[in-house]
C-alpha cells in the first residue's frame, strides 16, 4: 500500500475519495427508486449522467475527466444564445447589437428549420450558426444548453424586440449579486404587446405565484441571463414556447437566487410577423403550469382533486339519499354508481399524492445534486 506523504496531499486524497463512494451508492439508490416508480409512468433522470466536483483544500478545482482526457476547470466567458426561426430580416441587427454590447462574448444563433436565409445572414453578421431539426423553441434551447459551454449564458429571442444594450448590466447584476438567473422585465414601448398578451402574462404569473411561491413578475420574458450551474442542472422537457415557464419553475422549485431588471421592449418590425399564436400558445403554457404543478407539488395537486371529487360526489348523492329516505328506493342507480366512483377517487387521490410526493423529493434531490456539482458563479 502506497503512503501519501504530506498533510496537504493526504487531505486532498481523502477529500476526493469519499465523494466517489457517495456517488456510487446514490446511483444504486436511484436505480432502485426508478424501478419502483416506472409503474406510475414517472421518469427519473439517470444519476450516472451527473458529474461530481469537489474542491481541494487549497480551494482549487481538481482535474476532471472530460472525453477521456484530464483537464482543469477553466473560465469560458460569456455566450449569447439566440434561437431563431425565419428571422432573416432582423437577425443581423440583433447580432451586431450584442457584438457591440458584449464585444468579447461568443454569439451563437440556432436556426430552427427556417424557410428564409436566417442562418446565412447571421453567419455573415459574425455569429456562429448551428441548426436544430426538431421544430420548436424548447428543442432549440435544450440543444444550445447542452452543446455550448460558458460561465455566463445570455438567452434572447432573435426578433429584435429586446434591448441589446441592457445585456452588460444584466451580466454585471448576475455576477456581483451571485445570482443564477436574471430576467429582463419588459417595459413595452408603443404597441409591443399584442392584445391579450399582457393580461395572459399577469394571469400566468399569478397562478405560478400561488402554486410555487414568490414568482418573478414577467415569467414569459425571452431575455434572460444564467449561471453555468443553472444551465447544466436544467432538465428541460417542453417543446415550444413553454420553455420560459419551465425555466422559471425550475428556479423557484430549487430555491435559486434570481433577479429581475427592467428593460425596454420594442414592437416587432412591420415586415417581421410574430411566431406566437395567442390562444394556442397560451393554452399550452397553462397546461405546462398544471403539469409541473402535478410533478413538483403532487400532494397539493391530488389533495385538490380529492376535494373536487368529494364535493361533486356529495352534490349528486344528496338527492339520491333524499329520495331513498322518502321511498326506500334508488331509481337513479347510474347516479349512485357515479357517486360511489367519485368517493373512491376522493379516497385514493391523497394516497397517490403521498406516493408521488416521495418521488418528487427524489427528483428534487437529483436536480439539486446536479446543481451543486457545477462550479459556482464567478465572483464580481
Amino acid at each position: 500500500m502506497q503512503v501519501v506523504e504530506g498533510a496537504d496531499q493526504s487531505l486532498a486524497y481523502f477529500s476526493i475519495l469519499p465523494l466517489g463512494r457517495i456517488s456510487y451508492w446514490l446511483r444504486v439508490a436511484m436505480r432502485a427508486i426508478r424501478s419502483v416508480v416506472q409503474s406510475v409512468g414517472i421518469s427519473i433522470p439517470h444519476f450516472a449522467d451527473f458529474e461530481f466536483i469537489t474542491r481541494l483544500p487549497d480551494g482549487n478545482m481538481p482535474a476532471k475527466q472530460v472525453g477521456g482526457h484530464m483537464s482543469m476547470a477553466t473560465p469560458r466567458g460569456i455566450t449569447v444564445l439566440i434561437p431563431c426561426y425565419n428571422e432573416a430580416d432582423v437577425i443581423a441587427q440583433v447580432v451586431r447589437g450584442f457584438r457591440k454590447a458584449l464585444p468579447d462574448a461568443r454569439i451563437v444563433v440556432c436556426d430552427n428549420n427556417s424557410d428564409d436565409d436566417t442562418g446565412g445572414v447571421a453567419q455573415a453578421a459574425g455569429a456562429e450558426v448551428c441548426r436544430e431539426p426538431l421544430q420548436g423553441k424548447g428543442y432549440v434551447v435544450r440543444r444550445m444548453f447542452a452543446d455550448f459551454e460558458a460561465d455566463v449564458y445570455v438567452l434572447v429571442d432573435g426578433d429584435a424586440t429586446y434591448d441589446t444594450s441592457s445585456a452588460p448590466t444584466m451580466v454585471e447584476m448576475l455576477i456581483e449579486q451571485r445570482l443564477d438567473m436574471v430576467v429582463a422585465r419588459r417595459l413595452a414601448t408603443g404597441k409591443a404587446y399584442r392584445p391579450g398578451h399582457r393580461f395572459g402574462n399577469r394571469l400566468l404569473s399569478g397562478a405560478i405565484r400561488c402554486i410555487f411561491g414568490n414568482a418573478i413578475r414577467d415569467i414569459l420574458s425571452g431575455y434572460r441571463v444564467f449561471s453555468r450551474r443553472f444551465i447544466k442542472s436544467f432538465p428541460g422537457q417542453t417543446k415550444e414556447f413553454e420553455i420560459e415557464t419551465e425555466l422559471t419553475i425550475h428556479a423557484l422549485k430549487l430555491g435559486l437566487p434570481v433577479g429581475e431588471m427592467d428593460t425596454p421592449y420594442y414592437p416587432r418590425p412591420e415586415d417581421s410577423p410574430s411566431k406566437l399564436r395567442t390562444w394556442r400558445d397560451g393554452l399550452r403554457i397553462l397546461l405546462t403550469v398544471i403539469r409541473l404543478f402535478a410533478l413538483e407539488r403532487p400532494f397539493g395537486f391530488f389533495l385538490g382533486l380529492a376535494l373536487a371529487f368529494f364535493t361533486a360526489a356529495t352534490i349528486f348523492f344528496v338527492p339520491v339519499l333524499g329520495e331513498y329516505l322518502q321511498t326506500g328506493l334508488v331509481p337513479k342507480l347510474p347516479t349512485l354508481v357515479v357517486v360511489v366512483g367519485g368517493y373512491v377517487l376522493a379516497f385514493f387521490s391523497p394516497i397517490i399524492g403521498v406516493v408521488l410526493y416521495a418521488v418528487s423529493v427524489s427528483r428534487y434531490e437529483v436536480k439539486r445534486l446536479a446543481y451543486l456539482a457545477q462550479i459556482s458563479p464567478p465572483e464580481g
